[in-house]
């Protein structure tokens, strides 16, 4: 699980708006997608599950739960790059069965499994958005406003 520190700046019945200074581990973060800027390359605004409570102006501790950054970065890295293989090695495959040129067979099936890929994970990522696994949660208030 990874942590991070950050300021709500804004809250609602269930979420807290987080303003995080961006460290050097967001480079590596698979997530780093998700977080929004603000104006300055140092700040980011983030989402997160209210689960203690914070207000407006508290400094607080957010977990990201590793499992569901992994489980998203196989949907978005991963998954388009064996869907692209496996419809080039399918084209290659199919080619002289129906006569077709096996190069250029190979390069629409994997481009179009490709396609395919990323239609799939459009929807997946609309539906792994409403999930709160997929969420950073407040667990921990450092210091009130």
């Amino acid at each position: 699980m990874a942590t991070e520190q950050g300021i709500v700046i804004k809250t609602d019945s269930s979420a807290a708006w987080v303003k995080t200074i961006k460290t050097g581990d967001c480079e590596g973060c698979s997530a780093r997608g998700s977080c929004h800027s603000m104006g300055s390359t140092n700040e980011m605004e983030v989402k997160a599950i209210n689960e203690a409570g914070a207000k407006e102006g508290d400094r607080i501790v957010l977990l990201f739960e590793t499992s569901s950054l992994l489980k998203a970065t196989f949907l978005i890295y991963v998954f388009p790059i064996l869907l692209l293989i496996i419809g080039a090695v399918l084209g290659q495959e199919i080619a002289p069965h129906i006569d077709f040129n096996p190069s250029g067979l190979s390069a629409l099936t994997g481009f179009s499994f490709f396609f395919t890929a990323v239609l799939i994970i459009k929807v997946r990522a609309n539906k792994m958005a409403q999930k709160n696994e997929y969420r950073p949660k407040i667990v921990k208030i450092l210091n009130r406003s």
